[in-house]
């Protein structure tokens, strides 16, 4: 199989602007501006733009290794949570459903979707580990954490294979496969066309599906060392409120673990022309089979509209009174194309 079909293209070197799938569309993230891109079933594309500052530059402290992966991870959920309600009020508004949700509505999906998170992934994975188990080794076991990671992983698989079967789905994993696309023919030195960006891979090696796969990997070796140095397997005599208090401590080590994670896909993904570097990151972009579709030409449109949108904040090419508002264009050809290189915004 090519490099190209696996998306461990020869790429020299990757940029530091990146996105997220969103409904009907893509949302850019350079590193001082935003731009949200959405198809209306009018078929005309609405563009928001958005200062952006991360609080890494406030604060350069937050640059350092693990904790510059917590801050990104951090700062794209809040992105990436705003870039999803801009598109589903956009949607809900043309499909006259009602009113726009509202900030609450949103907080309390959001609310209820991490914590369903946290008891999928973090809690179910640990009790059916300990039930499955406790005639056999303790939590003290680096078995018992791989197991759970096993568990941990099949129901990560079945997930995302299971929601990729809804129609909506299918279509925002399209939109991130035009994302990547996108984000590739701009590496590449290409100039952001439809044409251009079609012929290149729907994988790539920095993608957040990637940073799932080796969170649960990483998250075995540190949870096998933790929790036995420090004696976390044994917080109370009662078995139920101890190994709820250890699901407790998990989901704490979360943070730190996303912090390793990051950090693993940045050195791998500088590394990609050497074969043990692309060895290590395969897995990852094999799990993006599950969460990218090929997309259609008009979905690559809307990628590479927030891209172009996002480089022209960059490079000063619209007036301040034009940069906090949203636009609508009818085709991509409406906005300028604006020559840009990854060096000037290399991999952060």
């Amino acid at each position: 199989m090519s490099l190209r079909r696996t998306g461990l293209s020869s790429i020299a070197q990757y940029t530091s602007i990146g996105g997220q799938a969103v409904i009907e569309g893509v949302m850019m993230r350079a590193p001082n501006y935003i731009a949200v891109a959405v198809r209306k079933p009018n078929q005309k594309i609405v563009i928001r733009n958005e200062p952006h500052k991360s609080v890494s530059a406030r604060f350069p402290f937050l640059k350092r290794p693990v904790l510059r992966g917590v801050v990104t991870l951090l700062e794209s959920m809040v992105i990436g949570i705003n870039a999803l309600s801009f598109s589903a009020n956009i949607a809900a508004a043309e499909e006259e459903v009602g009113e726009e949700l509202s900030g609450w509505a949103i907080f309390a999906s959001i609310a209820f979707a991490i914590v369903l998170g946290m008891g999928l992934f973090v809690a179910l994975p640990h009790f059916l580990t300990a039930m499955a188990t406790s005639k056999f080794f303790t939590a003290d076991s680096p078995w018992f954490h791989l197991l759970d990671g096993v568990i941990k992983m099949c129901i990560l698989l079945a997930y995302v294979y299971l929601i990729a079967l809804m129609k909506d789905i299918k279509r925002v994993f399209q939109y991130h496969g035009a994302e990547h696309k996108s984000i590739y023919a701009f590496e590449a030195g290409e100039e952001l066309t439809v044409e251009n960006a079609r012929k290149h891979s729907s994988l790539h090696p920095r993608c957040g599906t990637s940073f799932l796969l080796f969170l649960v990997l990483i998250s075995i070796v540190v949870f096998s060392a933790v929790f036995p140095f420090f004696g976390l397997t044994k917080l109370s005599g009662i078995p139920i409120l101890n190994h709820t208090l250890m699901v407790l401590v998990k989901i704490v080590l979360m943070m730190p673990v996303a912090g390793l994670a990051y950090e693993f896909i940045k050195m791998c993904a500088c590394r990609m022309q050497k074969p043990i570097f692309r060895a290590m990151i395969w897995p990852g972009m094999v799990l993006q089979r599950l969460t990218t579709r090929e997309p259609a030409d008009d979905q690559l449109e809307v990628a590479l509209a927030s891209l172009r949108q996002v480089l022209r904040l960059e490079k000063n090419e619209i007036a301040d009174s034009d940069r906090l508002v949203e636009m609508e264009i009818a085709s991509l050809a409406e906005l300028s194309y604006v020559p840009a290189s990854v060096a000037e915004f290399p991999e952060a």
